[in-house]
Order: structure tokens, then sequence, then C-alpha cells
């Protein structure tokens, strides 16, 4: 495939995603978009929550589902996909309130941009960059 047509189709998986997010059916989007060898790479290693980098859509669905299990999401803003060649970003802002760890039970912010990389019409790899704020 030629540039162009790989970020057609990453702009194509994107735009879905975000539908996906926007509707809050994230867990939908894991069954429709994911490949099952799918790589999901957080910023670091987490106590609570696990290795920084998992593999297979097993992993990605757990950690989802503790992502949903030990958050109480306040607000979500979901912008992009802005793609190149076979890949996207979308940005993700959150009001949000931690069940565990330091942050527990405080109302925070956080911001998010997820880099995914697509393959043969699926996400193969997601990388998150994230700073959290006040």
């Amino acid at each position: 495939m030629n540039q162009s047509t790989l970020a057609l189709e990453s702009l194509d998986i994107g735009r879905q995603l975000v539908d996906f997010c926007w509707q809050g059916k994230a867990d939908e989007a894991i069954d429709a978009l994911y490949a099952p060898d799918v790589v999901s790479i957080e910023a670091k290693d987490c106590a609570d929550c696990g290795p920084a980098r998992r593999e297979g859509i097993a992993a990605k669905r757990a950690k989802a589902a503790w992502w949903n299990d030990n958050h109480i999401i306040h607000k979500t803003e979901v912008s992009g996909p802005w793609p190149h060649a076979d890949r996207f970003i979308v940005r993700f802002n959150y009001e949000l309130t931690p069940k565990l760890g330091p942050m527990a039970g405080k109302r925070m912010r956080l911001e998010e941009a997820g880099l995914y990389t697509v393959r043969d019409g699926k996400i193969v790899q997601e990388e998150f960059f994230y700073h959290m704020g006040e």
C-alpha cells in the first residue's frame, strides 16, 4: 500500500474508534477494531494496574476492565483522529476520580494521547502518552 492508502485506512479506523468512544462504547471498539495479537503500551508500569506492555486481545480487555472498575469517570472528551501513514493519534481528556493509588478519592484531570498503528484494517498497537494534573 502507498502512503495515501495507508492514511485513508488509518483515518477510517481512527474515526470509528473516536465514534465508539463518544458513544461510551469503548468495549465494543475492542471487539470491532482490535487485532487478536494487539500490543498495548502504557507510559509506565503501575503497581495497581500492571505492566506497561501487554500483548493480546485478552490482555487489552483485562486492562480496559481494570480501568472501568477503578475509576469514576465524570467527563470524557475525545478528539481526532490525526492520521499519518499506518498510524493515527487520538486525544482524550478525562475528569475522573481514581479508586486506588495515591490519588484515590481525589477528582482530577487526565489528558492523554493515544498513538495507534493499523494493519489489515485492525489496530495492532496502541501507545499512550499522558500527564496527570489537577
